[in-house]
């Protein structure tokens, strides 16, 4: 397992890794981004695509680099990785993210998901398992 973080530079968290779910939801940088960077560091760290999922969290918001973050996406799950969004979260809990680009992501088979902490550990063990995620979203709506 491994974790990245970016900004406008990627920041290769794995060493720093005890409690996943405190350093995922507990990391910040700088400001700036520049997710087909990030991605493109991701992809050179894949040994084994059909066994590895890629999770980016992100809100999608891409700008001029939009086009490069969907191409470089779009390379990641056509070589067997699967990949799936987790949007960031307001204080209150709502999701902000680029509706274009979370569409563009969903016609990839990449879904996005608004996920809370304490949602995290279903929603991987859903993943691992090789669930249909959209089903998986569905249900956690419900809730």
């Amino acid at each position: 397992m491994r974790l990245v973080a970016y900004d406008t530079e990627v920041v290769d968290l794995t060493e720093k890794m005890t409690d996943l779910v405190d350093l995922l939801f507990g990391v910040q940088l700088g400001g700036g981004n520049d997710t087909p960077r990030a991605l493109s560091y991701c992809q050179g760290l894949i040994r084994r695509p059909q066994d590895t999922i890629l999770i980016l969290i992100s809100d999608l918001y891409e700008g001029e680099l939009s086009e490069q973050m969907i191409k470089r996406a779009a390379a990641i799950v056509s070589a067997g990785t699967r990949m799936l969004t987790l949007l960031t979260l307001s204080d209150n809990g709502a999701p902000g993210y680029d509706h274009d680009n979370a569409a563009k992501f969903a016609a990839l088979g990449i879904p996005s998901f608004a996920c809370t902490p304490d949602q995290f550990p279903d929603l991987m063990a859903a993943a691992i398992q090789g669930d249909d995620l959209q089903q998986f979203a569905a249900r956690m709506q419900s809730k």
